[in-house]
């Protein structure tokens, strides 16, 4: 019978698959949208709610740089989706940002961007749910106490789908994004139809006043206001390069595939983008960070949360409580929360080429049973799910933290590709590529100008707001990353042989077997040990129980056993300071001496009776191990209930993998 831990796995996870189904996992372009654009094509939900929550602290005046500085994210949006497919195109080994800067400004920056980019997949999973159960509590304000608690449901969630694989998760993640998709290009169509024709939606806040946190604000301030505002919009760019970092997933030709997605998230973000904040305008929505500032706001603000811009543009345009604005709710909901999926990609890739490069650890590198890096899409739910938490599931205070990393990856990726394109001028000899050179290379130093701007405007408008924490988070990170790679750098070096290095065999093998009765698992240890044939070979046994130590001294004697046992005396019930004492001593005798010791272990098919066997073993292994001139051998005794475990196991493994079995086994 399978155990309990064993049956849940198949149920969330599924069977597993063999390594030589990895083809199977690589993506149409129509799955690979869904997953790798959900994030910025989400962003639009967001973005403009961003940009109006900021300006309004000014007061309603300030609503008027809404079109200024939506033009300026959609110009950004633009210029960075055009420089990330010259990285597609140039690097389509999957290593993105990460790969670029290293290549092209060396290791530090690399990991720079590596940090960064670690960030802002914590950072895209935290935001996205958190939004998006905003838009379920904008439908049902009801569950706005269980904010919390739904958000981390909905991570478990989407790490159970993710654990099952790349295409299976595209598949479910398809049909929201599409959806949603449709639901805001029917909205802005509708909404800007009547507005043609002289019936302009009206938003339920256009007649709320609102209390300006800042009051006649000078031309500094009102610049910096809008410099602020415009850092929030710009989270309408965070996941871009997501697409870079994942085309070994796309289906040949990778880089023509992902290049081509690209254009399309992009073309799709922007016109979203543009649409939502034009009828945001248009409908007069307002928006602020505590209901409390809203004059007119029919509610309490320490209970009742206000509807955000897309829900209240919706029920601008379709009408409140309608349908389609139900529709427009769930469909918004979905895509924020499976927006998540692009860290869910960019993640654990990421993790493993850095765990590849020795700068983490190897287990990230490392597929699960579906072929997908299980471990890192582990830790990046617990990561996220613990910022949830920390942060109440606040979308605005979570936000605040979410777009540094991104800049930062971006400017020394633009960078990085301005030296690649410099290297590849100085070898290229035909006049047309030479062109086309040129031309990318002006692109990759527009984005690079452009991201750098905005690195700086976010740093300075949104540091004392909490993005003070992924300034300390970067390099630290950073320097993490470093002390991993050192220690791998110093196990290789210790490990490898010089060609003058030749083995030395131990001048004699003292084996000692350990054993506590005599029994079946004793037997089996001193028979096993003896068939080595080692120097010597000696029982050792502890006496605790003075007792039971004399049976067995008697027991010994009358069996005649032809090899000696050595009863170690301990005062005081200990067994593994004894045991090692003894054992040290022995492995003085020589110096080029080696101590064998032999412990009978038992082995179980309950897990609980793990917990009643083979506790002292653990710890006298343990410990032992960190003995020079010592090795351990386990001599493990089956009893009956880990060979009924193993005949359930029989029963339930797949029947190809039974059948490759049978095949290989000779006979």
């Amino acid at each position: 019978m399978s155990s309990p831990t064993s049956v849940l796995k198949r149920l969330v996870v599924g069977r597993p698959f063999r390594s030589d189904r990895l083809g199977h996992t690589l993506l149409p372009k129509r799955i690979a949208l869904p997953i790798f654009a959900s994030d910025p094509l989400s962003s639009v939900a967001y973005a403009t709610q961003e940009i109006l929550l900021i300006l309004t602290l000014g007061g309603l005046a300030y609503l008027y740089l809404t079109p200024w500085i939506g033009a300026a994210v959609v110009l950004l949006l633009a210029v960075v989706t055009l420089s990330y497919r010259q990285v597609v195109m140039a690097y389509p080994s999957g290593g993105g940002s990460y790969e670029v800067a290293s290549t092209n400004l060396g290791p530090r920056a690399g990991l720079v961007v590596a940090a960064a980019l670690l960030v802002d997949y914590v950072m895209t999973v935290a935001v996205s749910v958190a939004a998006g159960v905003d838009n379920i509590i904008s439908a049902i304000p009801d569950l706005n106490p269980y904010r919390v608690a739904i958000n981390i449901g909905f991570i478990v969630l989407l790490t159970a789908m993710n654990l099952r694989g790349v295409r299976e998760s595209g598949r479910a993640f398809a049909v929201p994004t599409y959806a949603f998709i449709a639901g805001v290009m029917l909205m802005i169509a509708i909404g800007l139809f009547r507005t043609f024709f002289g019936d302009a939606p009206q938003a339920e806040s256009a007649t709320y006043g609102i209390h300006a946190e800042h009051v006649g604000l000078n031309t500094l301030a009102i610049a910096l206001l809008a410099l602020r505002a415009f850092s929030s919009g710009c989270t309408a760019l965070t996941g871009v390069e997501a697409i870079s970092n994942g085309v070994p997933a796309f289906r040949k030709p990778k880089s023509l595939n992902a290049a081509r997605t690209m254009t399309a998230m992009g073309t799709l973000a922007i016109t979203m983008f543009v649409g939502v904040t034009a009828l945001a305008l248009i409908s007069h929505t307002h928006v602020v960070e505590r209901t409390c500032d809203l004059i007119g706001f029919p509610g309490d603000c320490n209970t009742d949360a206000q509807r955000t811009v897309i829900a209240q543009v919706a029920a601008a345009v379709f009408g409140n409580n309608s349908v389609m604005f139900f529709y427009m709710q769930a469909a918004t909901a979905l895509i924020l929360i499976l927006a998540a999926n692009t860290a869910y990609n960019g993640f654990p890739l990421l993790s493993s080429i850095l765990a590849q490069d020795r700068y983490l650890p190897r287990q990230l590198h490392t597929r699960g049973d579906r072929l997908t890096y299980s471990n890192g899409i582990i830790l990046l739910a617990v990561i996220a799910a613990g910022l949830i938490y920390a942060f109440d599931g606040s979308t605005t205070r979570l936000i605040n933290l979410y777009i540094l990393g991104v800049f930062t990856s971006f400017t020394l990726c633009q960078t990085g590709m301005v030296w690649h394109w410099n290297r590849a001028l100085r070898d290229a000899e035909m006049p047309a590529l030479r062109r086309r050179i040129r031309r990318a290379r002006a692109i990759n130093a527009l984005g690079a100008c452009f991201t750098g701007v905005v690195l700086v405007v976010v740093m300075i408008t949104k540091f004392s707001h909490g993005a003070y924490l992924v300034v300390i988070a970067i390099p630290v990170l950073c320097v993490l990353m470093q002390g991993v790679h050192r220690h791998y750098a110093a196990v290789r070096a210790e490990l490898r042989t010089a060609d003058d290095d030749e083995p030395t065999l131990p001048s004699r093998i003292h084996a000692i077997v350990l054993i506590s009765g005599w029994h079946k698992a004793t037997q089996r240890a001193l028979m096993f040990a003896k068939a080595n044939r080692p120097d010597t070979l000696t029982a050792l046994t502890v006496n605790v129980v003075d007792a039971e130590t004399r049976a067995l001294v008697r027991e010994w004697e009358e069996l005649d056993v032809d090899i000696p046992l050595k009863v170690i005396e301990s005062p005081y019930r200990e067994i593994t300071r004894p045991v090692v004492a003894y054992i040290k001593n022995q492995r003085q005798s020589g110096p080029r001496d080696v101590v064998n010791v032999y412990i009978p272990e038992y082995v179980v098919g309950r897990w609980w009776e793990n917990l009643l066997h083979n506790q002292s073993s653990l710890r006298l292994k343990g410990r032992l191990l960190f003995e020079p001139g010592v090795m351990v051998t386990s001599v493990p005794w089956q009893l009956h209930s880990s060979a009924q475990r193993d005949l359930a196991r029989e029963e339930h493994v797949p029947g190809e993998v039974r059948r490759g079995i049978d095949r290989s086994t000779p006979g």
